[in-house]
């Protein structure tokens, strides 16, 4: 079977080995003669799993001891509503401050107004989000329980380079699109979330990394199932977790530190993203939509000159196996998601195509 090079956004590309070690443990894991998706999550053999995902995450991630890891249901979206349930009562004015760099920091604001005031500081709008807006930390609120960034935007293509230093106030980042593509400081935030479905492995579930001293706010309405305190105190195993995407992302963690962790990765990240930027800044017939000093190395975004042409480009690259390189109605165009797993061959594949298809139709 010929697999393409997936291009999408999410739920996106995974390791082909990641693929191929889940397809043969299918059916039996372990020799157990059942799969892993069939058995308790209170067995022992779950257990050495979620260890070893634990494990891994802390080394890949540099993730200090006083941090919680937790395997929240729901993905990246419904931490918007458990980010202000266990956070926003931090403080008694019950506010939230949050950067506007795209529709998930949009909606991470309007969820926020349910449980207190959302203060939007600063926002890119103004120009359909294509950069990351400058604001001085004095900016923040005080009274702030907390200051909401996403890290990466996956639609309009932009990234912050470097991560505000907010003091007293707890940062919490957004980096469903971009965990585990670039070294952290974890010490930077107080939370960090992100959906698997992007570098981590498949969709519906969200990994929340919290600093201990965050875990004694939630709100006293909080559902159990939304309270950080109820996933740390269970080891995330207050009722049955999907264990499958826990399993799939032992393995994806597995993968990268086969590929010699993550310095490594940023390192391949960064000379895969240039491919294609390069490609687009040396034409006419290309228009990246992000603002250089804001681009990110996950999702490039571009626009075509003759935009009649889009659909065509988009169908002939398919028909290529460059599959999935549509953009999302927000910006138009065209966008290629390039997250961990997907291999420079891939992007020299399509700075080839797009070479092709430029001196064809320009």
């Amino acid at each position: 079977m010929k697999r393409v090079y997936n291009f999408g956004a999410g739920p996106a590309m995974l390791p082909t080995e990641v693929m191929e070690k889940a397809q043969a443990e299918f059916l039996n894991y372990q020799d157990m003669g059942a799969g892993i998706i069939e058995i308790s999550h209170r067995s022992k053999e779950f257990d050495a799993i979620i260890d070893r995902t634990d494990e891994l995450l802390t080394e890949l991630a540099g993730i200090p001891d006083n941090y919680k890891i937790l395997y929240v249901h729901g993905g990246a979206q419904m931490q918007f509503s458990a980010v202000p349930l266990n956070l926003i009562n931090r403080l008694p004015a019950r506010k939230a401050s949050f950067v506007l760099t795209g529709n998930w920091a949009v909606k991470a604001s309007e969820e926020a107004e349910r449980y207190g005031t959302s203060l939007n500081i600063a926002s890119s709008k103004d120009q359909n989000f294509n950069y990351i807006p400058d604001f001085d930390v004095s900016q923040i609120d005080p009274e702030s329980s907390y200051l909401h960034i996403t890290s990466n935007n996956t639609l309009f293509g932009t990234r912050w380079h470097q991560f505000p230093k907010t003091g007293d106030v707890p940062l919490v980042a957004d980096m469903t699109s971009e965990f585990l593509s670039r070294k952290l400081n974890i010490n930077d935030f107080g939370v960090i979330f992100a959906g698997l479905q992007k570098n981590l492995g498949p969709a519906g579930l969200a990994l929340v990394l919290i600093r201990d001293d965050l875990l004694d706010y939630a709100l006293p309405e909080t559902p159990g199932l939304l309270n950080y305190k109820t996933y740390a105190e269970q080891h995330s195993l207050a009722n049955t977790n999907n264990t499958f995407a826990i399993y799939m992302m032992k393995l994806v963690l597995e993968w990268l530190k086969d590929q010699g962790g993550v310095e490594k990765m940023e390192a391949q990240n960064e000379a895969k993203a240039k491919l294609l930027y390069d490609c687009i800044d040396a034409s006419d017939f290309y228009l990246g939509t992000a603002q250089p000093a804001h681009r990110s190395i996950m999702n490039v975004t571009f626009t075509l000159a003759k935009d009649e042409l889009l659909d065509e480009f988009v169908n002939q690259a398919e028909a290529q196996g460059l599959y999935a390189l549509k953009g999302h109605r927000a910006v138009g165009g065209a966008r290629a998601s390039i997250y961990n797993a997907m291999p420079v061959a891939g992007c020299q594949a399509l700075v080839d195509f797009m070479k092709e298809f430029e001196k064809s139709h320009a």
